[in-house]
Order: structure tokens, then C-alpha cells, then sequence
């Protein structure tokens, strides 16, 4: 630095001229360093993705990309990550990058014409296999591959004549094809779901849209009709979920919000009806699901679901009368539903119509065979319906399947007191009162014993011979326990009657 500190100009020039030449040599020593680490991360790439671990191996071929900008095998080698990770969008960028730096680079052109073939991308992935045949005519994918791209040209050609002639299902059949070619192309599933849709075939229709959704960058339309295609299915939180999907997108789109309100409301009401079912609140439940038949008036499912639901509550409620007009709607409504059709079973059975129960149990077993719950309803109803016809105890004493133990004792005692045997003076008369004292007494003692009345709401009867254990035996009633009966002794048998 001596020879540079005279003062003036000279001065100057000779310290920038310094300053150039220390630079220079800290300039090489970053490219040199620069160089060494970009064949590290090539290198590592490599490794890293021959083993599978595609993510590592991607961040190493970011890297060497930034390093050196004008390698093309760098961003051929970073495409070949994206497509093992399933981002051909991505990887094309990388190959075009790659031809543009190596014009005569027939592997990328080849992958590149691949790519956008299967977009449905016909004449540039043509021109793509023509360039490589061009310089190697005897490739043979470039030949299959181009032979291809021009079956396809064809085959899009007829379906969406098909499509405008309003013939669905040739349209379908030509899209089969077409979609095996060019599988990441949503404008041809697109077709394919809207014919679908027009067939009456709502479940195929999703199956094609689902990925659509990732094969558009902004498919706010895919995202809202799958949202209704669920929606008129009945699977509500299905078409919340993609209807949410359409607003992350655009927060603003009118009609994505338009349908999330309606899906949203809908939803709330039908999950706390639900919830109120299982807490036992089934009045509440009931308002419940009738405010959801006013907010979805016009798509049948919900209407169904809502008269199921509530032909259910008002059998947990007791109200057979009730419960079985709202049932009968609801299967007129949807004749093959087994839940309706078990539930109304049980609401003629509260009505102690056994017949119509096992009817109803009789068809809910012919749509499901292997119903446990509907097989051992069947064979209680049978039971009732084989006891009613010798003693049903809650018509003996006049009271509803739900009478609780006041509402018995009550009857019994008016019946009691109606039939004493001391009340009639013939022979005759004073038998058949014997008779019906001990059917009313017998009636009292089943249905006030929680355990006895419990098995004769089974089917069982308690009283009855058959059912006691080591068999029947004696000649008393069989009302009496014990086989005692206080009139076998003869019509002269008098007795002071208790009221309890």
C-alpha cells in the first residue's frame, strides 16, 4: 500500500485498482467453493432419491439449480423428483428449461410429450415426439407415443360429438379410452360427470370430480358441484367439507357462500337433533327435525330422514297413535326403510296390535336378513301376538302397554270390585265372575312386578305353566301362584276383599 499513499488522483486510481484485484480473488474463491457444493448436492440428490426420500432429495436439487442456473441435466434430474412425487406440474417448467438449455436433448423432449399427453395436451405433446423422431426416426415410444397422441385427437373429437347429440352413455364409453391416454386431464372428467349426472348416476359423477380438484389449481366449480351432488345425497358434512374447500379459495365467490349458509344451517340442525335423541330429549329432538323439513323442502332424503327420526322419538315417547301415522308416512315416503319399518312394529305393538307388528317385522326381514335386532323383534312379536290370543294382561285390565303402577292398581280395583264373585247370586253368574277375579287379580299381580311384567313384554307369560321352571303340575289356575285358587272349594267359599 506504500506506492499508493501520494495524494491527488494517482492516488486514488492506484487503491481502486487494489480494490478490483481483491475482489477478483474473492470472487473465484466463492465460484470455486459454489461449484464444490453444487456436486455435492447433485450427488446427494441422487442417493437421496434412489433410497426413496424424495422430499430430502428435492431440497438437494433446489439448491444446485440455484447454484448453477444453466446445467440442464440439474433441472431434468429435479423434474424426474416431481414426477416421483406426483407433481408433473411442476416438473414441466423444469423440462422446458432443460430443452431450452440443450435443444438436442431427446429424453427431456420425450418425458415433456409424455407429460402432456396424459394432460390431454395433443399438439404439443405431437410436436414433442415429432421432434425426437425427427432426429432419431427409429425411437419406438416416440412412434407409439405419437401414434397415440393421434388416436386421442380422434377419440375427443367423437365424444364431444356424442356429448351434443345427447347420446350419454356412447359418450361415456368413447371417454373410457380417452381418459386411459390422458388421465390428468379434468376437462374430460368433467364431461364424463356431467354425463353422469344427466344418467341419474350422482356416485360416478363424484368419482370423476373428486380429482379434478387437484388437477385445476382453482377449481372453485368442481369444489361447489361435488358439494352438491353430496348434498342431494343426504351426505351433508361430505358437502360441507368441499363447500368450505371452494371458500379457501376465494373467500368472496357468492355462490360457493350462498350454498354454505344452506349445507351449514341444514347440518347444525340435523347433528343437535341427533345429539337431543341420544340425551332422550325427544320432543325436542322431534322440533328439531321438522325445522330441518323447512329448511330443505325440496330434496327428499332429508324429509325421509326427518320422518324416520321422528316416528323413533314418538315410540321412545310412548305415543303409539302418533308414532304410527308419522311411520306410515315415512314408509309410504320410503317403503324399503327397515328402520321405519321396525319402529312401527313397535308402535303396534304398544297398541297391542300383534299382527300388524309381526307383519311389519315379517317385510323389515325380507330387506334385511341378517338384522339381529330385527330377527329377535320378530320373534317377540310373535310371542305377544301367541299370548294375546289366551291372556294379554293390559286389555284384561283395560290400560295402555305404558300404564305405570298407579294407573294399574286403579283398574284393577275398579275391575275388582266390579267382578267379586259376592256381587252375583246364580250359579252360573257367580262362576263367571270367579273366572274374571282371577284374570283381573292375576293381571294386577303381573304388570305391578317389575321383573313379571318385564317378561311378559317380552313374550313370556309368567303365569303360565309352560314357563315355570320343572314343568306345570297341580290342578289349580294357572293365574294363581302356587296352583292355588281360592274358588276350587266350591261356590260357598267367601272371603273379605282387600283394596291393595
Amino acid at each position: 500500500m506504500e506506492p499508493c499513499r501520494r495524494a491527488g488522483l494517482g492516488g486514488l486510481l492506484c487503491s481502486l485498482s487494489l480494490l478490483s484485484v481483491v475482489l477478483d480473488i474473492q470472487l473465484d474463491g466463492v465460484l470455486g467453493a459454489t461449484h464444490v457444493e453444487i456436486e455435492h448436492h447433485l450427488e446427494m440428490g441422487r442417493k437421496l432419491l434412489a433410497a426413496g426420500q424424495l422430499a430430502e432429495a428435492l431440497s438437494h436439487y433446489h439448491s444446485a439449480v440455484e447454484g448453477d442456473s444453466k446445467n440442464y441435466l440439474t433441472y431434468y434430474k429435479r423434474a424426474a423428483v416431481f414426477l416421483a412425487m406426483g407433481k408433473s406440474k411442476s416438473a414441466l417448467p423444469d423440462l422446458t428449461r432443460a430443452i431450452e438449455l440443450k435443444p438436442d436433448f431427446l429424453a427431456a423432449r420425450l418425458q415433456r410429450g409424455n407429460i402432456l399427453l396424459k394432460q390431454g395436451n395433443t399438439p404439443e405433446a405431437r410436436e414433442d415426439f415429432e421432434a425426437v423422431l425427427q432426429r432419431s426416426p427409429d425411437h419406438e415410444e416416440a412412434q407409439e407415443q405419437l401414434m397415440k397422441a393421434h388416436e386421442l385427437e380422434e377419440l375427443q373429437e367423437d365424444a364431444h360429438a356424442a356429448y351434443h347429440q345427447g347420446d350419454y352413455s356412447a359418450t361415456i364409453t368413447v371417454l373410457e379410452r380417452v381418459i386411459e391416454i390422458s388421465p390428468w386431464d379434468p376437462e374430460l372428467r368433467e364431461l364424463r360427470a356431467e354425463c353422469y349426472i344427466r344418467m341419474g348416476d350422482p356416485q360416478k359423477a363424484i368419482q370423476d370430480l373428486t380429482p379434478t380438484t387437484r388437477l385445476r389449481n382453482d377449481n372453485r366449480a368442481a369444489f361447489l358441484k361435488l358439494s352438491l351432488l353430496h348434498y342431494s345425497l343426504g351426505e351433508h358434512h361430505e358437502s360441507l367439507n368441499h363447500i368450505r374447500e371452494c371458500l379457501k379459495l376465494d373467500q368472496d365467490d357468492k355462490e360457493c357462500f350462498s350454498h354454505y349458509k344452506q349445507v351449514k344451517k341444514l347440518s347444525k340442525q340435523l347433528d343437535s337433533a341427533e345429539e337431543l335423541i341420544q340425551k332422550e330429549r325427544y320432543q325436542d329432538a322431534i322440533d328439531k327435525y321438522q325445522s330441518a323439513i323447512m329448511t330443505e323442502p325440496n330434496v327428499p332424503y332429508y324429509t325421509n330422514l326427518a320422518k324416520e327420526r321422528i316416528c323413533y322419538c314418538f315410540v321412545k315417547f310412548k305415543l303409539a297413535n302418533e308414532a304410527i301415522d308419522v311411520c306410515s308416512e315415512a314408509h309410504q315416503r320410503d317403503p324399503r326403510n327397515v328402520n321405519v319399518l321396525r319402529d312401527r312394529a313397535e308402535a303396534y305393538i304398544l297398541n297391542q296390535d300383534y299382527e300388524k307388528a309381526v307383519e311389519d317385522y315379517q317385510e323389515a326381514r325380507e330387506f334385511d336378513g341378517d338384522s339381529n335386532d330385527i330377527r329377535e323383534g320378530l320373534e317377540r312379536a310373535q310371542k305377544l301376538l301367541k299370548i294375546s290370543r289366551k291372556r294379554d294382561y293390559y286389555k284384561i285390565l283395560g290400560v295402555g302397554r305404558n300404564a305405570n303402577k298407579q294407573e294399574i292398581i286403579k283398574a284393577y280395583r275398579k275391575l275388582a270390585q266390579q267382578w267379586h264373585p259376592d256381587n252375583f247370586q246364580s250359579e252360573a253368574e257367580k262362576k263367571e265372575a270367579e273366572k274374571k277375579f282371577i284374570d283381573i287379580a292375576s293381571a294386577k299381580e303381573v304388570l305391578t312386578d317389575p321383573e313379571m311384567r318385564q317378561k311378559f313384554d317380552d313374550g313370556e307369560d309368567p303365569l303360565d305353566p309352560e314357563n315355570q321352571q320343572g314343568g306345570g303340575g297341580g290342578g289349580g289356575h294357572p293365574g294363581w301362584p302356587f296352583n292355588f285358587n281360592p274358588f276350587e272349594s266350591g261356590g260357598s267359599f267367601h272371603f273379605k276383599f282387600q283394596y291393595n
